[in-house]
């Protein structure tokens, strides 16, 4: 059977486990926080402007119970199937923009804000009810080249995001560095949609420097 499509998950394994390619050391924490912040009320706004769009279903059904989502902000270039279109393919060297960012003009301006590349770029809500389990993405470090970047846009307190164990707290429009290299998990106990604007972003000097800061005020 083939893979799925993505980056390869294994299933949990010893916490700080680095991917090949990565650092023996980590250089930087399994978590940042960093200097960035964005406005809340105007992400949500964006997010509202999207109205009733056809949300995917992620595509390793396997990893979640309920229904975790998505919407594509940039995508392959040419991918035209939904699935193609949510997937963050490790072999992909062109992304481009979707017409959904069109209508996203504040997040258009908070992603012109990195100047490091930008690959994959989606929204990923996790309904009510709903759970990601316990899994690692064993290309995701920032060790390895490849950084997730999490942008809360919505979120309630019965969000736990659980990350080698322990909880991560992530207030809408903070901007946070996860090394989902390393076991993590998400269950929505609350009343509403958790919804995260997911940015994968290749590890040049600019967020090199970023990563940097925010470990120095971590």
């Amino acid at each position: 059977m083939a893979e799925p499509i993505g980056q390869h998950a294994l299933p949990v394994g010893p916490c700080g486990d680095l991917p090949a390619g990565a650092s023996t050391t980590a250089r930087w924490p399994d978590r940042l926080r960093l200097p960035l912040s964005f406005d809340a009320a105007r992400l949500a706004a964006d997010l509202d402007q999207l109205g009733d769009r056809t949300w995917t279903g992620h595509f390793v059904p396997q990893h979640y119970e309920g229904d975790w989502s998505v919407l594509p902000l940039r995508a392959p270039v040419g991918a035209v199937h939904p699935i193609l279109q949510i997937a963050p393919d490790p072999m992909c060297r062109e992304w481009a923009d979707t017409a959904l960012l069109g209508l996203c003009p504040y997040i258009a301006d908070v992603l012109d804000g990195f100047a490091c590349p930008l690959e994959a770029v989606r929204l990923m809500r996790l309904a009510p009810g709903s759970v990601i389990k316990d899994h690692r993405d064993i290309d995701l470090a920032a060790e390895a080249g490849t950084a997730r970047l999490h942008i809360p846009i919505a979120t309630n307190p019965g969000v736990d995001f659980r990350l080698n164990g322990t909880r991560v707290g992530m207030a809408p429009g903070s901007v946070w560095y996860l090394r989902l290299a390393d076991p993590h998990s998400v269950v929505n106990t609350g009343t509403t949609a958790r919804v995260h604007l997911v940015i994968d972003a290749i590890v040049d000097p600019w967020l090199e420097d970023l990563l940097d800061r925010g470990r120095s005020i971590a």
